[in-house]
């Protein structure tokens, strides 16, 4: 079974950082694109960042200059640095994976299981 395990999290005051981890396991041939993805309270599910397995990097604007997003294809692992944290990033974090189980077989869009983030003072 291949599944990603989040970890990372929980209540921080404005102006704080956060480390999330996203650690992808089970029978894996390759990973594609990951990222973290996060829903507020009402609202849609929105893109926070993706890296590409090159290394290519995409950021929401509301996030630019503050989170960083960053990845280990040896480990298959994605991370985000979280910095200078807002009120207005309070959501629950989901990580993100496009993979493969075999080399013959398509690609896979996996979820994490989500993890909250609280920016509270």
């Amino acid at each position: 079974q291949v599944q990603l395990v989040e970890s990372g999290g929980g209540l921080v005051q404005p102006g704080g950082s956060l480390r999330f981890s996203c650690a992808a396991s089970g029978s894996i041939f390759s990973i594609n694109a990951m990222g973290w993805y996060r829903q507020a309270p009402g609202k849609q599910r929105e893109l926070v960042a993706d890296i590409t397995i090159g290394g290519s990097t995409n950021y929401a604007d509301s996030v630019k200059g503050r989170f960083i997003i960053s990845r280990d294809n040896a480990k298959n692992m994605v991370y985000l640095q979280m910095n200078s944290l807002k009120p207005e990033d309070t959501a629950v974090y989901y990580c993100k994976a496009n993979l493969r189980r075999s080399p013959l077989s398509r690609y896979l869009e996996l979820w994490g299981q989500g993890t909250l983030v609280t920016v509270s003072s």
